[in-house]
């Protein structure tokens, strides 16, 4: 039921590469939505993530992660990453508290100041830092561009995070609400399930594996109420990378199944029979068609 006087906030997140953006949206969010792992490009698609409290719902797009493209699939998703800015009421700026500002983030800045943007800039992973250390992290942010505000946390602790709410209130909109108050995200649940997969293999794979992977849902059914049967298939690009995500006598796949399930069994809230397959599909980044159809071409 939608209340008196409804309120909206859309919200962009963006940054570089590993800053921890899927984080701070999962943090946001309270529930895990976008996938997580420590190797860069983890998030390949725009995720909506649809927080509903109490008169107000906060539309949070979780974005890809802004790098140096080297073949179509980069290319889509830096084009999906800087379309996200478009019609947003606050765009949240994530960096990592480092003593220079990435030329990603300067070409942001950039952009920023010729839209005349409302941004708060994030320091994430303040955890991980001296207290000491925050003050000239500001201070050189500051130098760059007009921030409405300037807030460290930590996505990873909740550090902070109530603070960020506090800010995201200036920017509410009185409009009705976009989404069902029960819903969490725009995303099938088949995109939820290939990501959570992919998301465990990027965990356990070697470095030159994880970003030639992608994984379909062949076949998802509900048995009774009672068990969610799944068929996903994972494509790499090459036959080696298929025997290295197979495992010696399929360990590192039971490996990925058993992980995966957990988290499915968690969202979905009963039992997941998870097969999984493994095949090749050479140079599948550069096909913009199979990019079209994998929902990770930007259509805006």
């Amino acid at each position: 039921m939608t209340p008196k006087n409804p309120a909206t906030c859309f919200v962009a997140i963006v940054g570089k590469s590993n800053v921890g953006k899927s984080t701070l949206l999962n943090n946001l969010m309270g529930e895990k939505i976008a996938a997580v792992s420590n190797k860069p490009q983890t998030t390949r698609t725009r995720i909506t993530g649809v927080l509903t409290k109490e008169n107000v719902q906060y539309v949070f797009l979780d974005t890809p992660g802004i790098h140096r493209a080297r073949n179509r699939l980069g290319e889509e998703m830096n084009r999906m990453a800087v379309g996200a800015l478009t019609d947003v009421n606050c765009t949240l700026l994530v960096v990592e508290p480092t003593d220079r500002v990435h030329p990603v983030e300067a070409s942001l800045l950039e952009r920023f100041k010729k839209e005349q943007r409302p941004v708060v800039l994030i320091i994430n992973k303040c955890d991980t830092i001296k207290k000491s250390a925050i003050l000239p992290i500001i201070d050189m942010y500051a130098k760059h561009y007009d921030f409405d505000a300037l807030l460290p946390i930590s996505a990873k602790t909740g550090e902070g995070m109530n603070m960020l709410f506090e800010e995201l209130h200036s920017y509410e909109v009185e409009s009705d609400w976009y989404f069902p108050s029960d819903m969490i995200t725009d995303q099938p649940e088949r995109v939820i399930v290939a990501e959570t997969i992919r998301e465990k293999l990027l965990k356990l794979l070697s470095e030159e594996v994880p970003h030639g992977i992608y994984v379909v849902i062949e076949e998802m059914k509900d048995i009774r109420g009672h068990l969610l049967d799944i068929r996903a298939e994972i494509f790499c690009e090459r036959e080696s990378h298929k025997h290295i995500i197979i495992g010696k006598d399929g360990s590192m796949l039971k490996q990925v199944g058993i992980y995966a399930r957990e988290d499915l069994e968690a969202f979905f809230g009963i039992k997941v029979n998870l097969n999984l397959w493994v095949k090749v599909k050479e140079k599948w980044r550069d096909n913009s068609a199979l990019l079209n159809r994998l929902g990770l071409k930007n259509e805006d």
